[in-house]
């Protein structure tokens, strides 16, 4: 038997051997693209930002070289960012290169539980069940069938955030609602899930399996911001719910409010369900308690002479340890907690006032170590351990399309395939 040589990572892919990863959000597009290894090997990352505002941008870095470059760009909807990432693309040798695409979708509904292709089947249901997340269905859809209509013969994979968590319990599954809306598929999904697999691979790689199989709680706190309870490597309850904006309060999204509040609004202010939803969604949050910034970088900066500031972050770190405290009851106790997401990550002040008072349930911070951002954040002893751990979604889509590589694709018969395209 020949020895091989490893290949170079940096060297251009060989034809059909990379994945592509489309991970959309509000406002942008993140991209990945990725040599089909195992575990993959990333090659390219970029973001088309501030889609559907003046002078959007798109920015690429060689993730061997570093090398990065930055354009001006009129980006009107998501589904316009296609020509100039194709564009990109033929740099790293053209959409010969590419052996499927994975897209982050960010709701399945009911029936899908795990990545695999998109065909007209799922396309279908998909258009069906936009209206229980309107905000990135629809959007995602049409980012689909662009990549389809220009490449009908490339694998579209879809990686759905809903499926970690579907094998909730029952208990936690169910919205106290009439039974006839559990038939429409009414109930809790949770989300984050892309990022929440990461993270219990990532929890096992750096903890063992004993530490991964115990009881967790997964804090994934960003832009968006949710935490899951797991044991024994399934999740038990999750925060969000039917759709994203339910659980902890996050950058402008409300968590959990009284549901009486829309039939107020609707009688002192007029408000319609639209108005609502736009409330309770791109106005809410840290944005609306602070009334100037999203964002917890600001309010920190502006907390000590700003008692918004101060107050909507002390919203969030409370709702965050009453949930914590209240998973841990459902766990049974608490083994691990997990720290995730951009806040999760880079905001140590953050994270010491979410534990601060969290020693009954064995909780011990290290104040240097949580400092320092150190990958265990408590001291030495302490019962229960609080991790910082990165997360990465793009590279969980690109592992998820990797596997279903693996397995055999069946050719669609050419009537399927212009169904999907239309």
């Amino acid at each position: 038997m020949k020895a091989t040589r490893a290949r170079d990572p940096a060297q251009p892919a060989a034809p059909a051997d990379c994945v592509l990863t489309l991970n959309r959000g509000s406002s942008s597009l993140k991209f990945a693209l990725f040599r089909r290894d195992q575990p993959p090997q990333r090659l390219l990352v970029g973001k088309f930002d501030r889609i559907g505002l003046p002078e959007g941008k798109l920015t690429v870095s060689d993730s061997h070289t570093h090398a990065s470059e930055e354009h001006t760009v009129h980006l009107p909807e998501h589904a316009s960012c296609v020509p100039g990432l194709l564009e990109v693309l033929e740099r790293k040798g053209g959409i010969a290169s590419i052996a499927a695409v994975g897209h982050r979708v960010v709701h399945g509904g009911a029936r899908y539980r795990e990545p695999q292709r998109v065909d007209a089947a799922m396309l279908k249901e998909l258009r069906r069940v936009s209206p229980f997340d309107p905000d990135h269905l629809p959007a995602e859809i049409a980012l689909i069938e662009v990549f389809l209509a220009r490449h009908p013969h490339l694998p579209q994979i879809a990686c759905f955030d809903t499926a970690f968590h579907r094998d909730l319990p029952r208990v936690a599954k169910l919205l106290p609602i009439p039974r006839r809306y559990e038939a429409q598929g009414v109930q809790r999904y949770g989300f984050h899930g892309l990022s929440y697999a990461c993270l219990m691979e990532e929890l096992e790689r750096v903890g063992g399996r004993a530490v991964a199989q115990g009881r967790v709680i997964l804090a994934h706190l960003g832009n968006g911001a949710s935490l899951a309870a797991v044991r024994g490597g399934h999740c038990l309850d999750t925060t969000m719910a039917f759709t994203p904006t339910a659980g902890l309060v996050m950058s402008t999204r409300s968590g959990d409010l009284d549901p009486g509040l829309v039939s107020f609004l609707a009688r002192t202010e007029g408000m319609t369900a639209r108005k609502f939803h736009e409330l309770v969604n791109t106005q809410s949050g840290l944005l609306g308690l602070s009334e100037t910034s999203s964002d917890v970088r600001d309010l920190l900066q502006r907390e000590d002479r700003d008692v918004r500031a101060a107050e909507a972050l002390a919203v969030f770190c409370y709702q965050a340890k009453k949930w914590i405290g209240a998973y841990a009851a459902a766990l049974g106790g608490l083994d691990t907690l997990v720290f995730a997401g951009g806040i999760g990550e880079n905001a140590p002040v953050i994270r010491a006032r979410i534990c601060h008072g969290l020693e009954f349930l064995g909780l011990e911070l290290d104040p240097a170590r949580n400092k320092a951002g150190a990958p265990v954040i408590t001291r030495d002893g302490s019962r229960a351990t609080a991790r910082v751990l990165h997360t990465d979604e793009e590279w969980q889509i690109a592992k998820s399309v990797v596997k279903c590589l693996a397995t055999n694709f069946t050719t669609e018969p050419n009537q399927e395939r212009k169904e999907i395209t239309r």
